[in-house]
């Protein structure tokens, strides 16, 4: 499964992709947690204090919005970027 983060969550993580392994009837918040384990780092930006998804961090899987309790394919591309502005 690999991931890609933008801005400052790559900065968190120390890369810009991050490729994680999962059981095959995995979710996303399977996915995330893995990817957690690999990059710590980008825990507490990622996370708020109660171990759920910042409302400020997008998730994505194939380009589509998802939340956590979606499933997981081999081949599936994850996501995860903080909101975009620009004037």
């Amino acid at each position: 499964m690999q991931w890609k983060l933008f801005a400052d969550l790559a900065e968190a993580a120390g890369d810009r992709t991050v490729a994680v392994d999962v059981d095959d009837d995995a979710s996303v918040g399977d996915a995330l947690e893995a990817l957690l384990a690999a990059k710590p780092a980008l825990r507490d930006r990622a996370l708020d204090e109660d171990g759920e998804l910042r409302g400020d961090v997008n998730l994505l899987k194939n380009g589509e919005s998802v939340d956590a309790t979606a499933r997981v394919e081999d081949g599936d591309e994850l996501a995860l970027f903080p909101p975009v502005s620009g004037g």
